[in-house]
């Protein structure tokens, strides 16, 4: 991708392209690669599709959602209701372990509650985030699990050399501190990037990831 503004005009490309965003009221800015969402969007789930779909364009280095989600009339629900709908479909879904709970204010949902795995915390939020009447997701859930540090660098490190997403010569380091994972280095694409950051939250007893990977582009 060249200038900054052929980065703009083509997430303006992507987001009017993607059948999952309402791209009406979303503005576009873009710095060098830097680029921030501003307007708004009727949902949650377009809410994170619009970053999904600005982090796909070549040359994205970061992406700054401030979109707003302003629910339709018809789609708001009083935080009893959305509560019990989001605790309802927490328990049903076999990857979310049993303790995990929703509570709504103003359409905010905020879960607690205890895993194991940070890929178990990442199901709880995706399990809530398509109800009707969401605004936005808060996940405070703790992970339980505890691990030597040096276990998970290398656990980590042999899933980054599994991935076909990451090459050979890739420069991406790990640390740890405790149970702390840091990432650095660079990554070619958006792509690479959430394949690095997605094996470091698989590792068994990570409940944080700090991402200080480069995007090359």
């Amino acid at each position: 991708m060249g200038t900054s503004k052929d980065i703009h005009e083509a997430v303006e490309a992507e987001l009017k392209f993607d059948p999952l965003v309402d791209d009406a009221d979303v503005h576009v800015v873009n710095m060098n690669g830097d680029v921030a969402l501003d307007g708004t969007v009727p949902s949650y789930p377009q809410y994170l599709e619009a970053g999904a779909a600005a982090r796909r364009v070549g040359g994205v280095k970061k992406v700054h959602n401030h979109l707003q989600v302003v629910l339709p009339d018809a789609d708001y629900r009083d935080d009893a209701m959305l509560t019990t709908a989001a605790n309802n479909t927490l328990t049903l879904n076999v990857t979310v372990p049993d303790g995990v709970e929703a509570a709504a204010r103003d359409g905010n949902l905020m879960l607690t509650g205890t895993v194991k795995y940070g890929r178990q915390r990442d199901a709880a939020e995706l399990a809530v985030a398509g109800l009707i009447g969401v605004r936005n997701v808060t996940d405070d859930i703790d992970i339980s699990h505890d691990a030597d540090p040096a276990d998970i660098i290398w656990l980590v490190q042999d899933a980054l050399n599994r991935n076909a997403l990451i090459g050979d010569d890739s420069d991406v380091s790990v640390d740890t501190q405790g149970n702390t994972v840091t990432l650095s280095g660079h990554v070619r694409t958006w792509a690479e990037r959430d394949a690095v950051v997605g094996a470091a939250w698989m590792a068994g007893g990570v409940d944080e990831v700090r991402d200080n990977l480069d995007i090359t582009g």
